[in-house]
């Protein structure tokens, strides 16, 4: 292994993912994957940086050796290497050229001695933020830029089609399909891999049983394709990894109930993690046991009786599907449930893209043309958690009306910001209290602070740490930033809690003898 130079991704500290011998053999990395240059020409180099990062064909990006003279696209025995007192020069080089790369692109560079010579190579996997762009010569006054692709062995200028191609691919690879450079392949769960292909009659299964596990991972697609570098997808992580909220933080359900109302202090949250899939049953599961309640009428008149639900099942389950389906899990969001006396709202971030039109939401017509999590929503179907193709509305909205359910309310803001569904309570369960539900339920954490509680809680923190923010004050009180957001605001309305200064340089002062 390789040592590198710099980090690909802020906080992710990776290493060139091969060593020099296997790339000079070509038995592993396919030679057109692969660059050979005898000393750093930066003109050159930097259009193959950007070529390998274009990645058109999807490749996996390529490297870029220096140190070896090349025949036909081999190199050239014996190996020349670089001056030992040029490796430094060369790298800082290399490292200020990259920056003139268009959105901003930075390979791994890393150098190794073999043969008792030292090489450089520049890991140049393919981007995020396709497509990319380098200046067509380095003279001062070039304003020319060209989108440069690898074909076969070379970098080349794109035709128009191509360069067409190169835009279709999406500006960005969609999150659930990247690759997680932080995981290693030990954070995959064979059991739960095993149990998902057998649940979905897989093929695959009897070779999950007893082939090999990197194999079995790659037909499923959950992990890089690269025969030298194996790391899971994003998406293998969130359904087959048994923490999945350790790389995506707040990966969660959190189900809040308001039995006495939202005015009151008496709040119950249950928080559902482990694999997306799981967590996504068991809060089902509690809702089902917990919130949903059926009403039976009988008459007199006729031996048949009226059945109906406070909330159909089938409603909330597509409902909540869809959120899981579509919320983005690069967010510090938890998807949140709230059960108020006369309706259930499910919360989640962001919402829809700009394809889906607040007009159409109010009227139900919604043709969603670009899907966030085409992987995650792939794994959901297999699971039967979710129909997708545009049919989830129509479920929800069947569903309510066979229950004679009120017709729902979908609702985001013009920014795209969040996305709430909104079911209310059938019309004989209005002013019917529910029953506390049991506090035990499995899988479920702990039971937070109560409202009054909590907004204490926080007064004391800002106390002790006037400039601490949000951000800190959810992850040291264990909170979504919507319960931060709301207890801050009504302290402040009360006028417990105040504002000093601007948002980035000011702090807080609490009225010390309004503290218990």
């Amino acid at each position: 292994m390789i040592c590198g130079y710099n980090n690909w991704k802020k906080g992710v500290v990776m290493g060139i993912p091969t060593n020099i011998k296997t790339l000079l053999s070509g038995e592993v990395v396919e030679w057109a994957r692969i660059e050979f240059k005898e000393t750093w020409d930066p003109a050159a180099s930097l259009k193959s940086v950007c070529a390998f990062a274009n990645d058109l064909d999807n490749w996996g990006g390529g490297y870029i050796v220096i140190g070896v003279e090349e025949e036909n696209g081999r190199p050239v025995y014996p190996l020349k290497g670089v001056p030992v007192e040029k490796l430094d020069k060369y790298q800082k080089e290399i490292f200020a050229k990259c920056k003139l790369i268009r959105p901003a692109y930075m390979p791994i560079i890393g150098v190794e001695t073999y043969q008792d010579k030292h090489f450089i190579v520049v890991w140049c996997p393919g981007g995020e933020t396709r497509p990319y762009s380098s200046p067509k010569t380095m003279d001062k006054d070039n304003k020319e830029r060209i989108h440069y692709i690898r074909k076969a062995s070379n970098t080349v200028e794109p035709t128009d089609d191509e360069e067409k191609d190169l835009f279709n691919l999406a500006n960005r690879v969609p999150f659930d399909d990247r690759v997680n450079h932080k995981a290693e392949m030990s954070d995959l769960n064979i059991t739960l891999i095993q149990n998902y292909l057998k649940e979905v009659k897989s093929s695959l299964y009897e070779k999950a049983k007893t082939g090999d596990f990197i194999e079995v991972c790659q037909d499923m697609n959950i992990v890089s394709t690269l025969p030298e570098y194996v790391k899971p997808k994003n998406v293998g992580l969130m359904f087959f990894s048994m923490e999945p909220d350790k790389f995506f933080p707040y990966t969660q359900i959190d189900v809040v109930q308001f039995p006495s109302g939202l005015g009151g202090d008496d709040i119950i949250e249950k928080t559902f993690k482990g694999p997306i899939q799981q967590q996504l049953r068991d809060a089902l599961q509690y809702i089902r046991n917990v919130v949903i309640t059926e009403k039976v009428v009988k008459y007199p008149d006729r031996a048949e009786s009226d059945r109906f639900f406070n909330y159909p099942y089938a409603a909330i389950e597509e409902a909540l599907s869809n959120a899981v389906y579509h919320r983005a899990y690069d967010e510090r969001e938890p998807i949140e449930v709230r059960v108020e006396n006369d309706r259930i709202e499910i919360v989640s971030f962001p919402g829809p893209d700009r394809s889906v039109t607040i007009e159409g939401l109010k009227c139900f017509r919604v043709s969603n043309r670009r899907y966030r999590n085409r992987r995650i929503g792939d794994f959901l179907k297999e699971l039967h958690l979710t129909e997708g193709r545009n049919t989830g509305f129509k479920k929800i909205l069947d569903a309510l009306e066979a229950n004679g359910s009120p017709k729902p309310e979908f609702e985001t803001d013009e920014d795209r910001s969040y996305f709430i569904t909104r079911l209310f309570i059938h019309e004989k369960f209005v002013g019917v209290s529910n029953e506390e539900p049991e506090r035990s339920q499995k899988g479920a954490e702990k039971e937070p602070k109560k409202g009054a509680e909590r907004k204490q809680a926080i007064l004391v923190i800002l106390a002790e740490n006037p400039t601490i923010t949000q951000t800190q004050l959810m992850e040291e009180m264990n909170l979504t930033r919507k319960q931060v957001q709301k207890d801050m605001k009504e302290l402040q309305m009360e006028g417990v809690l105040v504002r000093e200064g601007t948002n980035r340089s000011g702090c807080w002062v609490v009225k010390n003898d309004l503290l218990k």
